[in-house]
């Protein structure tokens, strides 16, 4: 395993955001939903492609709150512009549970 120094680690914003939509990427290679997470005033909403759809159907990802990278550079996947990386963990079977914090804290909070 690489080790990176903490102030490589901060340079990494990990925010959390709360899904406002969730819907089927139509078109997209691999099963996965278009999430729009709302990170707050200071960041606002950004979309993302999340290949979750093994464990998550759509309607109960709205109001969760879930972890992102928002500071990567945007990517295309397909046709959409991702502008976030939404974390999570693959488990045994290889489908990935959302990495979320366990209490409530406001949009755009940053990971410590």
């Amino acid at each position: 395993m690489e080790t990176i120094t903490f102030d490589e680690f901060l340079k990494v914003e990990l925010r959390v955001g709360k899904v406002i939509d969730a819907a089927e990427f139509v078109g997209a290679r691999k099963p996965a939903y278009i999430l729009h997470i709302d990170f707050g005033e200071e960041i606002g909403v950004k979309k993302s492609s999340a290949q979750i759809t093994a464990l998550y159907r759509p309607e109960e990802l709205i109001g969760r709150l879930v972890v992102a990278v928002v500071n990567f550079p945007r990517k295309q996947i397909g046709p959409l512009m991702s502008e976030c990386l939404v974390t999570g963990f693959h488990n045994k079977n290889g489908d990935v549970a959302l990495c979320v914090p366990d209490k409530s804290v406001p949009p755009g909070t940053k990971l410590l």
